[in-house]
């Protein structure tokens, strides 16, 4: 049995957000400044900075990289994303300008899964569709802001292509189209788009208990919904019912991310410094079991001295030892949480990474992990 993670202390400083490129030889990150970092993994499994990419004036709020084109998207505090293409010639990273057209910072960036568009939320209260226009060699974007009403936290695409999920500040989750005719989309009708809508259409709008929406992501397949609130809930949606939303009001710290690890299953990791798996069934939404393998220390309270036990609860007003100590791998809030390898066929991840606050990234192995569980399955 292998490693159950592989741990990078890439900054002291707190990462906001990562993304690997297509052969996972390549990382880019930002870790709260102005600066995105793309680091290179090395002959001795480790991570050391490349190049600097330094176009934002305020601090990188999210990335994300297009495996199939090669592309970085970049956006900040400073209302601006830019587009980075790589120059094989004169091997340095050339930004491109997205005409944003924001007010507020930008918080949030996604590519779409064909990679020919990025949507970008902001606390402008409006998700910005981007695409390029090779007449002026810059992008340009097309605005959907009708019903949101707070800053946007999260954003994910549809399998299709053609339609966008995002949460934020307002407590709800919703579900717009975003078929561009500037491109020439056709899109197909579905559970969730029974007919053909225009841009910007409102197709589903579900509500939190009383939360920010932090995480939401579409299933594999697109069939499923789930989302990520501040009142420590989760919660899942099928397009073939979406009147029934299920909800688990959690006993934990709220979850600030999420990951489908298949389409009966998915991994949310938060304030709570570990993922944990979560299996979704036709009845509801159930926790299976912390993804964070815990090493047992050695000693313990247990074989403390009745001597001992009363010393160090007169010294330190304690009775057992530990205290502060972290026992999980980051030792920090969890900000993101990315699939690395996925069955093509079934969609169950079986290599995902995470980056928290602690300037930590984390490489799990979901294989080695079910084994270190006891058979756990997804």
């Amino acid at each position: 049995m292998g490693s159950t993670n592989i741990v990078h202390q890439l900054f002291l400083d707190p990462i906001s957000s990562h993304a690997f490129n297509a052969d996972q030889t390549q990382l880019v990150v930002s870790n709260s400044t102005p600066l995105t970092h793309i680091m290179q993994l090395g002959g001795d499994k480790k991570f050391s900075t490349k190049e600097v990419l330094e176009q934002h004036l305020e601090r990188v709020t999210s990335v994300d990289w297009a495996p199939k084109t090669n592309r970085i998207v970049t956006c900040a505090g400073d209302r601006n994303a830019y587009v980075w293409n790589y120059q094989e010639q004169d091997g340095y990273w050339k930004p491109c300008l997205v005409l944003l057209r924001i007010n507020r910072a930008a918080t949030f960036v996604r590519w779409s899964p064909l990679e020919d568009r990025f949507a970008v939320g902001s606390g402008a209260r409006l998700l910005s569709i981007c695409y390029f226009d090779p007449e002026h060699n810059w992008w340009v974007s097309k605005h959907i802001k009708k019903p949101i009403r707070s800053t946007i936290l999260c954003v994910d695409w549809h399998p299709s292509n053609h339609l966008v999920a995002i949460g934020s500040c307002d407590f709800k989750c919703r579900v717009f189209c975003s078929a561009l005719k500037e491109l020439g989309d056709k899109p197909q009708t579905s559970n969730w788009m029974p007919k053909l809508n225009k841009f910007g259409t409102l197709l589903a709008e579900f509500d939190t208990n009383n939360g920010w929406v932090h995480g939401v992501q579409f299933s594999p397949s697109g069939n499923q919904l789930a989302w990520v609130a501040h009142d420590s809930s989760v919660n899942v949606v099928n397009s073939a019912n979406l009147t029934k939303v299920h909800t688990v009001l959690t006993s934990n710290l709220p979850y600030s991310c999420l990951l489908w690890m298949s389409e009966s299953s998915f991994a949310a990791a938060g304030f709570n410094y570990c993922p944990d798996l979560y299996t979704v069934t036709a009845d509801g939404v159930t926790f299976t079991a912390k993804m964070d393998v815990k090493k047992e220390k050695s000693g313990g309270g247990a074989a403390m001295s009745a001597m001992a036990r009363f010393q160090k609860l007169d010294v330190q007003g304690q009775s057992e030892t530990g205290g502060t100590t972290v026992d999980t791998t980051h030792e920090n809030c969890i900000t993101e949480i990315r699939a690395l390898s996925r069955n093509p066929a079934t969609g169950a991840v079986s290599k995902f990474s995470t980056s928290g606050k602690d300037g930590r990234l984390v490489i799990w192995n979901f294989d080695a992990l079910s084994s270190s569980l006891g058979g756990l399955k997804i």
